[in-house]
């Protein structure tokens, strides 16, 4: 093949592109004499860094290499790619190795969460890396993906598409150092026990915002696309989890059956919609506790999201999940025992149990004790079986915003800092928190209201209702609880913990509710059982004798408040009813 001199090579790149954000996009079809053809026609074709596309009308597949005819024609051999028909090199003269990673690593992403093709990308390993010069290359992209929007490829602009679900929890997403780490040191564990026919519980513990949902997605499709890959295909990675696409892998865990438990509803929902449009992923592998432990078949592996959320014997929501919680522990162990919980279901339905959470997010006496989730990791760490994550991957804010708000309630508040400025607010007129996330909701997007329980739900049955009268506001509680965050009418609305735990947002006000209140003689924030309307928040354990003091109910609900108070990636505003409160948070706050 016919290849220039270097220095002819460099002076026809430099015609190309004068600087950083100099883009070209060449187009042929995806066939032997058109990549042939093109090799011949342009140097950059057998060395130049390019990164590329290979589509068809509903399918793509992203990627970077030095020599792109010789990669073409690898692809051109792949039996997953025969039926994508049309080739796209981007270049640039100011492209190396390093800006092409991370180039591929960002269009995977977001082609992911547009949602107009199916990304064929195993998920070998996609991670944050810096190198230099990195945030200029990365603000040089910007005017690459505007073209990709007018070629039709994408289909909506990048500031929309990193608003939705599908960009918030694609098994695409990048990691961090950290999650990658865990993410591999799962990987191999689980592909051993299987091999060694080993059973048992691994645990990842983290913090809000250190991306336990991510993780768990991620090692869904990294697992599948493992099990999945083809002999072909094996010798394309190239990444950072490429060693572990191996023959002995792919082979030990072909058959491996695998389940995503997600016991909240609105978040439920909204991964069933990102596994339904991702290859090698099911909708039906996302369930609920009850389907897990109804199913007719045992797991090898099943993953559990929000596990402090699991259910202890309780009363329902519903005579019906009353009745099938008494069946279910029947079927599986032969009795309905009081004692017996949903983590015990996902026990006995599966070989192996990843389970991932946080002892400091439940928020209902339902939950799973205290004293089980920390049982739960103290045995992981003595058997080795202890995974955690300790970056904050949410709040810009970062680890000392999130102890800030772990503290905020406590005898012992810890001083407010900048948290790398991080918009922290304080208000004590509600209205203009309203206006103020209304200005940032039409700015960003994804800016919302949010509250504790401490007004009745009464547009739940009569929509025309008011549900919250605050500062000559009235307000309403969401009127979905099935991804209210993106629903149509959600800015006009406040969101509950039921419907916000596990979202991001980029602003949140949070309406610290009359559920609580600050005794200024006895120097103790108080729960007040009369404003706090959840009833299955306060309501005692009848199937198992328990009775929930004021003081065990407090704790739940100001666990609730530090989840609303870390939803908000850029900013969070605060106003407390309680007027001692008020006080005290705003002192505590430093706003004078």
């Amino acid at each position: 093949m016919r290849k220039l001199k270097p220095n002819i090579r460099l002076k026809r790149l430099a015609a190309r592109a004068t600087n950083m954000t100099d883009f070209k996009i060449e187009k042929f079809p995806f066939d032997q004499a058109a990549v042939n053809d093109w090799g011949l026609a342009d140097p950059v074709g057998v060395d130049w860094p390019v990164v590329y596309t290979l589509s068809s009308d509903d399918q793509i597949y992203v990627g970077e290499t030095l020599n792109a005819t010789s990669r073409l024609t690898q692809h051109l051999k792949s039996s997953s790619k025969q039926n994508l028909k049309s080739v796209q090199i981007i270049l640039n003269a100011r492209f190396n190795k390093s800006a092409c990673l991370d180039l591929e690593s960002q269009l995977i992403k977001y082609f992911a969460a547009d949602g107009t093709h199916r990304v064929l990308n195993a998920n070998s390993g996609i991670t944050e890396a810096n190198y230099f010069e990195r945030d200029s290359y990365r603000e040089s992209f910007k005017e690459l993906f505007d073209l990709l929007v007018k070629d039709g490829l994408l289909s909506r602009p990048i500031e929309e598409i990193v608003n939705s679900n599908l960009f918030k929890f694609s098994p695409f997403k990048s990691l961090n150092t950290e999650q990658a780490v865990v993410v591999s040191e799962i990987t191999e564990r689980i592909v051993e026990d299987v091999k060694s026919l080993k059973t048992g519980q691994l645990i990842v513990q983290g913090d809000p915002g250190t991306g336990k949902t991510i993780v768990a997605i991620y090692l869904v499709k990294l697992l599948k696309d493992i099990a999945l890959m083809s002999s072909d295909e094996l010798v394309e990675q190239e990444s950072v989890f490429s060693e572990l696409f191996t023959e002995q892998s792919a082979d030990a865990i072909r058959e491996l059956r695998i389940g995503l438990v997600v016991p909240q509803q609105a978040l439920r929902k909204t991964l069933q919609t990102v596994f339904s449009k991702t290859p090698g992923l099911d909708k039906s592998m996302v369930m609920t506790p009850f389907d897990a432990a109804d199913s007719n078949e045992d797991f090898d592996l099943l993953i559990v999201d929000e596990a402090h959320r699991l259910g202890q014997r309780a009363n329902q929501s519903s005579a019906m999940q009353n009745k099938k919680f008494s069946e279910l522990n029947r079927k599986l162990f032969g009795s309905d025992d009081s004692s017996i919980t949903q983590l015990d279901w996902i026990t006995k339905k599966s070989k192996l149990q990843l389970l991932l959470l946080d002892t400091a997010q439940a928020v209902r006496p339902a939950d799973l004790p205290l004293a089980t989730t920390e049982k739960l990791i103290s045995d992981a760490s003595t058997n080795k079986s202890l995974f955690r994550l300790t970056s904050q991957m949410r709040v810009t804010g970062g680890k000392d915003y999130l102890e800030f708000v772990r503290a905020l309630f406590s005898d012992s508040p810890l001083p407010r800092k900048d948290f790398n400025g991080y918009d922290l607010r304080f208000y004590e007129d509600a209205g203009q928190m309203r206006r103020d996330i209304l200005k940032l909701d039409a700015e960003h997007g994804l800016s919302r209201l949010l509250a504790g329980f401490a007004w009745p739900w009464a547009s739940k049955n009569n929509p025309a209702a008011t549900d919250i009268k605050l500062d000559g506001l009235e307000l309403k509680w969401n009127q979905t609880a099935v991804d209210w965050v993106n629903s149509p009418t959600s800015k006009n609305e406040v969101g509950s913990i039921h419907t916000i735990q596990g979202y991001d947002l980029n602003y949140a006000g949070v309406i610290i509710g009359n559920d609580i209140s600050y005794n200024p003689l006895t120097k103790q924030i108080t729960f007040s059982r009369e404003n706090y309307h959840d009833v299955k928040g306060r309501e005692n354990n009848a199937a198992r004798g328990i009775v929930y003091t004021d003081e065990d109910v407090l704790q739940w609900v100001l666990n609730i408040y530090r989840v609303l108070l870390t939803r908000g990636i850029k900013g969070t505003f605060i106003y407390v009813c309680d007027a001692e409160l008020r006080k005290l948070i705003k002192q505590r706050l430093e706003f004078k």
